[in-house]
């Protein structure tokens, strides 16, 4: 169960954080990875990793936010492993401050990365798996997608975006055999938490019902579950791995 030999998956956001946890389980369930971010040199060390534990992966220099870059970096991997399976959005960034203060650019540059950018990996992705007649698209949106959360207006509306279109890309691929869905991670342990000081980390901490903050291999989990052959009746779907913080 749970395999994924000769399947090869295109994880964007994987030099660090989950997106890097998600190469590394991808690869470890046998997946051939094509590791796509901005920052080369973390790239090149997680693919060293994986090719030391026997796995195969590739680098992608690629910026999400960038329409040729994405192109390109698509290209690449076709070039390489000359088919798609599983298609991982899965970079972000944040420009947080409240929305009163909140400048057009800060907005525009999280859109444009976050939704847009997944987007734009959807419309690459799906020319090889609509051939294939099979494919999973997993997408990675946010609590704050399904709860809200003030000073991050520009997050959590692309978040709560990356939601409807996976339903939508959902229903449009469906009968060639596709699956979108999206997780959906609470607080997890990762760079973008690290710099929060002890006192909201505890504050965090303390509504969460399973008592601690989550961690990328969970989250990498249930990506992994997503890509397989096991889940595929699954579509159109968000699941939550957040420790119960929200039960909707």
């Amino acid at each position: 169960m749970f395999s994924l030999k000769d399947k090869v998956a295109l994880v964007t956001g994987a030099s660090q954080g989950i997106g890097r946890a998600t190469a590394r389980a991808l690869a470890e369930a046998g997946a051939k990875v094509a590791a796509a971010a901005r920052n080369t040199e973390k790239l090149a060390a997680l693919v060293a990793e994986i090719e030391a534990g026997g796995g195969t992966a590739f680098t992608v220099p690629m910026d999400v936010a960038d329409g040729a870059q994405v192109k390109a970096g698509f290209q690449l991997a076709l070039a390489k492993f000359g088919r798609l399976d599983i298609l991982v959005n899965n970079a972000a960034i944040t420009r947080d401050t409240l929305a009163l203060r909140m400048k057009l650019e800060d907005w525009d540059a999280v859109l444009r990365t976050n939704l847009t950018g997944a987007h734009l990996c959807i419309q690459q992705a799906l020319g090889p798996m609509l051939k294939q007649r099979a494919g999973r698209v997993i997408n990675l949106t946010s609590v704050v997608a399904e709860t809200g959360n003030a000073g991050q207006a520009n997050y959590v509306a692309s978040k709560a975006g990356l939601i409807g279109l996976t339903r939508a890309i959902a229903v449009e691929v469906a009968s060639r055999n596709i699956t979108v869905n999206a997780v959906a991670p609470g607080f997890i342990a990762t760079p973008m938490t690290d710099p929060l000081s002890k006192e909201i980390k505890d504050k965090m901490q303390s509504l969460i019902p399973l008592g601690r903050f989550g961690t990328d291999r969970d989250v990498s989990a249930a990506i992994v579950f997503l890509a397989t052959d096991e889940a595929g009746y699954i579509t159109g779907q968000v699941l939550d791995v957040n420790g119960g913080l929200y039960m909707g």
